[in-house]
């Protein structure tokens, strides 16, 4: 078993090893070569790989969190070893990695997401779980109907939208999302790094409502094939409690089924009881659950 730094070259064999143990994960090839080899700017990211036979069979990332004014807080982000891999202490030998480089970049504050299953792997390296997590999925066949909007409100396709504005909306809105430490602007150029220029994200389906010449909701979607991710839906403060951010993702959900999705998937806080509420009217089933899990670095 090798344990390497990844390499952009890595990425086919990253997500077929993403798509087997974290099915409902959506981020394709292009998406995950991206990532590798231009990451976003200010997080310090690295990821590795447990490589057996000229395989990837284990994967993690660290990085600085750069969308919170907490400081030194850092992130442990998808570790995960193939099944015919495991109790060979891979997992640990990416955690080791991965946490000797949040120390090296001063990082104090770590949070890292597992299934609940993986939940005593987490707890043996010092991680206390703290929020759960539930994966959804709904079948778009058949599509659902594209909603009517009321009157003052237009149901846009982010493609031909000025970018800038799509970022504060997307900063606006994110303000009181739930979670482990407090969601604060970013930056616009990480912004067009991470989400904007992102392979992945479809901006012919993802969808902003707009009302009196402003954005007030948006739902991302990114894409991989016949399934997409529900990155993210949300709304401006002052305009929530109008129904829009069901408005917009059920807009996004049936141009994405136009274009042919045939599977969608997204992830909610559990404590996000207006957003499973939306998703619920959506008919999304729940297919799985993680957790947030915090660990003290010492």
């Amino acid at each position: 078993m090798l344990i390497r730094t990844a390499r952009p070259e890595d990425a086919p064999g990253v997500v077929a090893l993403r798509s087997l143990v974290h099915p409902y994960l959506v981020r394709g090839v292009a998406s995950t070569r991206q990532m590798i080899a231009e990451p976003p700017p200010g997080e310090d990211w690295t990821a590795w790989v447990a490589e057996a036979d000229g395989q990837v069979v284990g994967w993690a990332s660290a990085y600085r969190n750069a969308c919170t004014s907490e400081p030194d807080f850092g992130e442990v982000s998808l570790l995960h070893v193939h099944p015919d891999h495991r109790g060979r202490g891979t997992g640990t030998a990416l955690l080791t990695a991965a946490l000797g480089h949040l120390r090296s970049i001063q990082v104090r504050r770590v949070r890292t997401w597992t299934r609940t299953d993986s939940l005593p792997f987490a707890r043996r390296h010092g991680f206390t779980p703290s929020r759960e997590l539930r994966y959804s999925a709904l079948d778009l066949r058949p599509a659902p109907p594209m909603p009517e909007p009321p009157a003052g409100v237009r149901l846009l396709p982010l493609a031909g939208l000025d970018p800038y504005q799509v970022y504060l909306l997307d900063v606006a809105a994110a303000v009181g999302e739930p979670g482990d430490v407090p969601v604060d602007a970013t930056s616009y150029p990480y912004w067009r790094s991470e989400c904007w220029e992102n392979p992945g994200l479809d901006r012919d389906t993802s969808t902003a409502a707009e009302i009196d010449g402003g954005l007030v909701s948006l739902s991302l979607v990114k894409r991989d094939g016949d399934r997409m991710w529900s990155d993210y839906t949300a709304t401006r403060p002052e305009y929530q409690g109008r129904g829009l951010a069901r408005l917009t993702k059920q807009a996004a959900l049936h141009r994405a089924a136009g274009a042919g999705v045939r599977t969608a998937y997204t992830a909610n806080d559990e404590a996000n009881a207006p957003m499973l509420a939306v998703n619920a009217h959506l008919g999304y089933r729940p297919v799985a659950s993680g957790w947030s899990c915090l660990h003290e670095l010492t």
